[in-house]
This record gives C-alpha cells, sequence and structure tokens, in this order.
C-alpha cells in the first residue's frame, strides 16, 4: 500500500519486496509450548541477509529461578552453514522479499548467474524446545548444478550450577548436511536446529517436514476460527494476526499451561493484567482448546493465594507456578482477577468452570470491597504501571475494573444459582461505585470534562478511557475529546501522560474499544486504521507492542488479545450476560455496508454476527449451524439481546 513498506498477499501474509539499497532491519516473536523465538533480521544496502535468533526455552530454568529465570540463548550470523553452488562459496546474496503468516520466509537469489535461488524458513516448533530453519534450494538455470549445505555445528554446554536442573546442552547444527544435484526445475531442502535440553536427556531427534505441517496446522487454526469481515483489508489482517500472537505465547509448564507476555524476559509465569484482565476474557471466543486450558489454571494458580486474612493475592506468580513476584504491592490486582475471571466464565460457558471461578471471583469481590475508601473509590499501592507513572492512593483504572466485575458477577451468579441477596448487594455496590467514580474522579483536566486520574491529578493520562470500557459513558464526550487530542494521541497512539513521548500500546487498545463502545464509530475507526496500517505495515511489523522506551516495542502477546477486543467488545458490542447469553451493541461505520464475524466460538456455542446497512438502521442476524437465532433491524447503538439455544 502506498507509503508502507509492506503489502499484504493474497494468502493473508504480509510482504516485503526488498529494493536494493534501502537497509532495513526489524524483529518478531515466535512461540510454541516449550520455545520461543525472537527473530531479528534484516537487509544491509548490498542486499545481504542480516539474522540474528534469540532463543528462549521457559522449562529450562536457571538461577535465581525468578521472574526472568527462563535459559536463553542468542544465535548470531555465524550459527548458519556455509552454502556452496557448483562447488564455490555462494557469494552475491540478494534478498528478494520477506513473508509473515505465522511463519518467516526469506526469499534470496545466489551465485555468479547460476540462476540458483534460496527460501529460508524460520519458525518455532509447536510442541519441543527446538526451532527450525528450512534451506530451500531452487535451480532456476537452465543447466544442472550443485548445492551444498556444509555441516555445520555448534554446541553449548551451561554451567550446572546455573541450572536449576543442572547442566543444559544448547546446540545448532544442520540435518543431512552435503552435496546434493539440482536438475533445472528441482528443488532440494536442508535444515538448521536450535535445540535446547538437559545434560542427561537424549539428544533430540527432529522431524523437518512434520515440525513444518504442525506449525502451519496451528497457525491455520487460528486463522481459520473468528474470522472478521469488513470492507478494510488491513483491520481483518491485523486482527488474523493479532490472535497468532495472543494464542501462541502459551507455554507448558510443570505448573501446567501458561499464557505469557514473552519479549524474552517473561516466560512461566502469569500476571493478573496481562493474562486475567487482558488475554483470559479473550480466550473463548476463539475457542482454542490450550488457550482456554491457560486461561483456567491461570484462575486456579491465583487462587491458591486466597486467605482467610484478605492479604493481597500476588500480582505475578513466576517460575512455572512455585514462586511469586509482588514487588509493587497491590496494584487492583483483585479487581483484574475478578474482571477477567467473570468475563471469562460467563464467555467460556461452562457450568462446572463458572461454580470453581466463584469461589476467586466473590473473594476478590470482597478484597476490593475491604479497600472501598470513605470516598467510595477503592484503594491501591499503585497501578499496572507500577509506579512509573504516580497513580496516588485510589486510581480510576481500579474502580473502574471493579465496577465491571460487580456487574458480571451478578450476570454469574445467576446461572449458577447464587443466593438472590448476595448478588443484590453487588449490584448495590455496582451503583454506589458508580457515583462515587463520577464524584471522586470526575474533573475538568487540561480544558477537557474527563477524569483525574488520581487525587491531585492535573494532567491528562491515557488511563482515562477505562470506564468506556466498563459501559460508564457519563463523561463520554469529554474523555473521546481528550483521547483523541493531541494532548494524548501521537503517531503510535496514546502517550501514557501529556506531555510524555512514553507510550503503552494497552492503553491504546482499550481506549480505541472504550471510544467504540461510546459510539464514536468513525473516529475511533479513523485512528484504528492509522494504528492498525502502523503496525502491520510500518517499520515494525506486524503485531501491537508492549511500550517505548521501555522495552523497546517488544510483540508482548496480551496486547494482541486487546487488539482483538478492540473488535469483539467494541465494533460488534459484545457483552456477556450469560453462559448462553449475551448483549450485542454494534457499530458500522459510515462508510461501510457490512461487517461479519465468523465462526464464533463462546458461550457453549459456534456462531455468526453480521451487521449490515439498512437504510439509516442496522440489520443484525446471528445465526448458529446455518439457523437464525437472531434477526433484527435496529437503530444504530440500540443493543440486542442474545440468547443462543
Amino acid at each position: 500500500m502506498p507509503g508502507s513498506r509492506w503489502s499484504i498477499d493474497p494468502d493473508g501474509a504480509i510482504s516485503w519486496r526488498v529494493q536494493r539499497g534501502q537497509a532495513h532491519q526489524d524483529q518478531i516473536e515466535m512461540s510454541g509450548l516449550r520455545v520461543s523465538l525472537i527473530l531479528t533480521y534484516g537487509v544491509r544496502e548490498n542486499g545481504s541477509l542480516s539474522l540474528t535468533r534469540q532463543f528462549v526455552f521457559p522449562a529450562l530454568r536457571t538461577i535465581p529461578n525468578d521472574t526472568h529465570g527462563s535459559l536463553s540463548y542468542t544465535f548470531a550470523d555465524d550459527a548458519s552453514p556455509r552454502l556452496f553452488i557448483g562447488g564455490r562459496p555462494a557469494s552475491n546474496e540478494v534478498v528478494s522479499a520477506v513473508h509473515i503468516r505465522g511463519l518467516v520466509t526469506i526469499d534470496s537469489s545466489l551465485g555468479r548467474g547460476e540462476g540458483v535461488t534460496l527460501r529460508r524458513t524460520i519458525f518455532p516448533s509447536t510442541t519441543r524446545p527446538c526451532a527450525l530453519e528450512k534451506y530451500t534450494f531452487t535451480n532456476a538455470g537452465a543447466a544442472q548444478t550443485l548445492v551444498e549445505a556444509e555441516s555445520t555445528q555448534k554446541i553449548v554446554r551451561t554451567n550446572g550450577e546455573r541450572g536449576v536442573s543442572g547442566e543444559y546442552v544448547i546446540s545448532a547444527e544442520v540435518l543431512d548436511p552435503g552435496v546434493r544435484t539440482l536438475k533445472p526445475g528441482e528443488s532440494t531442502t536442508f535444515a538448521l536446529i536450535f535445540a535446547a535440553r538437559e545434560a542427561a536427556a537424549p539428544r533430540l531427534a527432529v522431524d523437518v517436514e512434520a515440525e513444518d505441517k504442525a506449525r502451519r496446522d496451528r497457525v491455520e487454526g487460528f486463522l481459520s476460527k473468528l474470522r472478521l469481515e469488513t470492507p478494510d483489508p488491513v483491520l481483518n489482517t491485523e486482527f488474523a494476526f493479532a490472535k497468532i500472537r495472543t494464542t501462541e505465547s502459551i507455554y507448558e509448564t510443570k505448573g501446567g499451561l501458561m499464557h505469557g507476555p514473552g519479549g524474552g524476559a517473561y516466560y512461566a509465569a502469569i500476571w493478573a493484567n496481562d493474562q486475567a484482565e487482558y488475554a483470559n476474557p479473550f480466550f473463548p471466543f476463539l475457542g482454542d482448546a490450550t488457550a482456554n486450558e491457560s486461561a483456567i489454571n491461570a484462575f486456579r494458580l491465583f487462587a491458591r493465594y486466597m486467605n482467610a486474612d484478605y492479604k493481597a493475592i500476588p500480582s505475578s506468580i513466576i517460575a512455572e507456578g512455585t514462586s511469586f513476584w509482588n514487588g509493587a504491592g497491590d496494584r487492583g490486582d483483585m479487581a483484574m482477577i475478578a474482571y477477567g475471571a467473570s468475563r471469562f466464565g460467563l464467555a467460556y460457558g461452562d457450568r462446572r468452570t463458572a461454580e470453581e471461578l466463584w469461589k476467586l471471583i466473590s473473594w476478590c469481590l470482597e478484597y476490593c470491597r475491604r479497600k472501598v475508601t470513605p470516598d467510595g473509590v477503592v484503594a491501591s499501592d499503585s497501578d499496572e504501571l507500577e509506579g512509573r507513572f504516580p497513580a496516588g492512593k485510589a486510581n480510576l483504572n481500579t474502580s473502574s475494573l471493579y465496577f465491571d466485575a460487580l456487574h458480571s458477577a451478578v450476570f454469574l451468579g445467576r446461572e449458577i444459582h447464587r443466593p438472590e441477596a448476595e448478588l443484590r448487594s453487588f449490584a448495590q455496590r455496582a451503583e454506589a461505585l458508580h457515583a462515587a467514580i463520577e464524584r471522586y474522579f470526575g474533573a475538568r483536566v487540561q480544558g477537557f470534562d474527563a477524569y483525574r486520574y488520581y487525587d491531585g491529578n492535573d494532567v491528562l493520562r491515557a488511563w482515562i478511557c477505562t470506564p468506556l470500557t466498563v459501559g460508564i459513558f457519563d463523561r463520554k464526550e469529554g474523555v473521546i475529546q481528550a483521547l483523541f487530542s493531541p494532548n494524548l494521541w501521537t503517531e503510535d497512539g496514546l502517550a501514557s501522560q501529556a506531555g510524555s513521548k512514553t507510550f503503552w500500546d494497552r492503553a491504546t487498545l482499550y481506549g480505541l474499544r472504550g471510544a467504540l463502545a461510546a459510539g464514536e464509530t468513525d473516529r475511533a475507526m479513523n485512528f484504528l486504521a492509522k494504528y492498525s496500517r502502523r503496525r502491520l505495515l510500518g517499520e515494525h511489523v506486524p503485531y501491537p507492542v508492549e511500550a517505548w522506551p521501555e522495552g523497546n516495542q517488544r510483540h508482548l502477546a496480551a496486547e494482541s488479545a486487546l487488539y482483538c477486543r478492540i473488535i469483539t467488545e467494541g465494533l460488534f458490542g459484545i457483552r456477556p450476560t450469560g453462559l448462553r447469553s449475551f448483549q450485542l451493541n454494534p457499530r458500522l461505520p459510515r462508510d461501510w455496508d457490512r461487517t461479519a464475524l465468523r465462526d464464533i466460538h463462546s458461550f457453549g456455542s459456534v456462531f455468526d454476527i453480521t451487521i449490515a446497512r439498512a437504510g439509516e438502521k442496522l440489520r443484525v442476524e446471528v445465526l448458529r449451524e446455518g439457523r437464525t437465532v437472531v434477526a433484527q433491524t435496529i437503530d444504530a447503538g440500540a443493543p440486542v439481546d442474545v440468547a443462543l439455544p
């Protein structure tokens, strides 16, 4: 597309057609159950390729066995085998294209006019502690030639005193190296395998083609479900890619399946915000069994820390579930957990799971009740930014999440037949909290009738968007004006605070979801389109990122879940109201005739939602197994209650 480095291919991949002399470098993270690969790839001015691969093995623990105690190792260009064409070292490699679609492929021409091309295909194993680089040579010339990948092996043995399980062996090795003859039109494949294991474990045997197929099948599994159809291919593709990133980042640990942020630092651990609040409420909609299991496991891990004295559950459970981190105190974590667990329980649609989650949800709600201040809002030590920016003794984010959790608990409690008096109490608390949020946080800040983030706050903050995402619209006009004003909005989305260059994508993703929920459709979609184009087709692709300057825009996984929730909860307005029911409040941009969300897996069912323009109104249809469940023509902004059979 004009002004973009990357373009969208017919198969849903994105491609960078490399122009000679235009040097560029980027990185992408890809994950499997036992490994994560951060691939830094680039093309120099002369067209040659540079590759650096950082591998993280979450279940191979290092000392100290803390948040960052996953075995990690980086292989640079020197791990690659020497390549030969016609018996001579391959020279003058020129990269022609890079493609991304859950795997990274890099196309090059080689040699001195022999007509040999090379495609590197790079990906992690889906289930094993290894990653692969396939080298596929094709003879596009008119004469027979020889190709060779030289026998190359690098082995690293770590100091046993640094490993929880002792010594680890990390290796890079070419499988089946040697010389092969290629006739015109023929192809052949070599493979470079990166792996790690405990020293006493046997060497890993790898079936390259089986691993390739497994990775492609896993990616197709993400892409085939919860399909977004809009007139904008950038939105469709970024949504599809976000499904890949958030759902691949799940690791097999001795504490069960654990969704992890990634980024080279955060594995075999869970957080009350990234997992409980951001990712877990999304997973039921995709219907991925591994993702749903990881969500349930996360809530079980948090539930282990419930106690009769109502001391805070830790912010993060680390080291495969064997320890915890609570360095920032109570960040509002109980509100985060109650919010995420209640929304997940409703959307997952399983009564037994809902009954299990109820113990955790009700405990967290009681914790929050005990933290309510004389002003009626919820006190916490900090917020999810952990002191990077001030949050006072009570912040808007925590109270907003608690408000939503109370509402979800009422819906969930009715499904599992909790006493009416208990649910009435939750509803009354929510009503009182709504009023307190307006009294305590409602303020005119930098000329906007919006919110102060905490007592004493006098500059705009990105998280003033949270009330919009939980159905509090009292100040929606002022909040939206503030969010999209030059005070907060930058080319990378929302600044964390007016006047700061720091941005965290999670706030931007919340803000866009909130603006859509509030009915600011066209403006929100305009900003979402710009944001999506930058993340999918710009200079650092193809996923939402964590932050800058901290982390240098790592592809943390939960941010991709938040992107998907802009669509499910913002554009389509899905709000769970029961194990088999939800409220639908769709938005349709002025220049769209229709949109659809296909193969939705949630509420114990599989169904489609289509929204089409009908004059000044919207035609809403919900179909399950080809049968119409709902068919209504509504005014824009009017909710539709859906009960699935």
